[in-house]
């Protein structure tokens, strides 16, 4: 008997699951670089420096005041009128009553509208309030 020209093997059963692992794994890359990015108000501020603490490691309502007097939480614009109001709804939405409001303000924002915020979010329901900085340059002095 003479064997066959085509040799008969069995058929692939398995999926190669390498590929979607590495689209996965780059994806998730993508998502951990660009979430930081999106949650942040895109007004453009220059904040104040300061020695303090770390970064809180929980999320937070931004609220930005820009030098021009614009307001926004999170990436949307509030008339400051509307402020409280808003903020009041946002505060009291699901898995938020201990939420910690950030208040991100230019440095030449006069120092009582930043208050008139802090305020505004107390009387909205924040319980936690705190001001966004920029980690100030320490000097060093040499001792002789």
């Amino acid at each position: 008997m003479q064997t066959p020209l085509i040799k008969k093997t069995a058929p692939i059963s398995g999926i190669n699951v390498t590929p979607i692992i590495d689209v996965a794994l780059v994806l998730v890359i993508i998502l951990l670089i660009t979430a930081p990015v999106m949650t942040i108000s895109d007004l453009e501020v220059d904040l104040p420096g300061a020695h303090s603490r770390g970064v809180e490691a929980e999320s937070c309502l931004h609220l930005t005041l820009a030098e021009s007097g614009e307001i926004s939480v999170e990436r949307e614009r509030v008339a400051a009128a509307d402020l409280g109001e808003f903020l009041t709804r946002r505060l009291q939405a699901v898995d938020s009553g201990e939420r910690m409001v950030v208040v991100r303000a230019d440095r030449s924002v006069p120092h009582d509208r930043v208050q008139a915020l802090l305020s505004t979010a107390r009387q909205a329901g924040a319980q936690r309030l705190a001001v966004a900085t920029t980690l100030a340059k320490r000097e060093t002095r040499w001792l002789r």
